[in-house]
């Protein structure tokens, strides 16, 4: 059986962030994944949570300033990223969150690819107590260079080669079927060969990011896989709606929102 949650900082934008998580509700999602909450008061997203009674399975971390996307890899800034996953693994617990994504950052011009890859290393193992406290898991994706040009992290060797170096189950890849199929495709085959490292997957169609079935992934093929697959987490809507919501959920019963198989959807 496939688990959905939808992303309610990318998908459901039709209503202001607090009204995001009922809107979930309503429309058959018992999960939800979103972005920092920058602009808002982490009580009321907490008390919207617990009002809407859905489940939070992942959040994205603070990324520093406008187009850094992320410092994890930034060794002018550990600290900083440090205390941003910190306010990030708190707000993870207040919500019962397992998953916190650390947003690996860009490549810096005036730094080696590998100090920043070590750097990484070191900030998610400085990490690994309080995570291991908690019961929460560290996020690494690869982002594709056409949407986020010089983003460091672009591959499945890149997430793997962290994730190994860290050598622990409280860091693991965050496989986003959109961002693999731009840069390298190959992703079914792809997607079972790193099962071991690959604990969150998020979907979406290219061209344009839109909702499966408005590009080129068979997804009814890639959802299948992933059902027949040993991956027990869910599968995060992470698209920007082409039409309103209601069409561009079209392919996904309102009754299968939380559970479904893949030959069920409209696909």
């Amino acid at each position: 059986m496939l688990r959905f949650d939808i992303n309610l900082s990318m998908t459901l934008t039709d209503v202001p962030f607090l009204q995001r998580f009922q809107r979930a509700a309503d429309l058959g999602f018992g999960a939800v994944e979103f972005f920092w909450p920058t602009d808002e008061d982490l009580d009321a997203v907490v008390a919207a949570k617990e009002a809407a009674g859905v489940e939070v399975v992942l959040i994205n971390m603070a990324t520093g300033p406008a187009g850094e996307r992320g410092q994890l890899s930034d060794p002018a800034h550990k600290q900083t990223w440090r205390e941003d996953f910190t306010a990030a693994l708190a707000l993870a617990e207040r919500l019962g969150c397992p998953r916190i994504h650390t947003v690996a950052g860009n490549r810096r011009p005036d730094v080696q690819r590998a100090a920043q890859i070590e750097c990484a290393v070191e900030n998610l193992t400085a990490m690994l107590p309080a995570m291991q406290a908690a019961g929460v898991t560290a996020q690494v994706e690869a982002l594709n260079t056409f949407d986020n040009p010089g983003f460091l992290v672009t591959t499945m060797a890149d997430m793997v080669e962290i994730c190994a170096a860290v050598n622990s189950p409280h860091v693991r890849a965050q496989f986003d079927f959109y961002h693999m199929q731009r840069m390298q495709g190959n992703l079914i085959e792809t997607f079972r060969a790193h099962l071991e490292w690959i604990n969150h997957v998020q979907i979406a169609d290219t061209p344009g990011r839109h909702q499966p079935g408005s590009g080129e992934i068979n997804y009814r093929n890639v959802l299948a896989a992933v059902e027949e697959s040993s991956y027990t987490g869910y599968v995060g809507l992470e698209f920007v709606p082409l039409g309103e919501i209601d069409t561009a959920l079209a392919w996904l019963p309102k009754e299968a929102r939380t559970t479904a198989i893949a030959a069920d959807l409209s696909l």
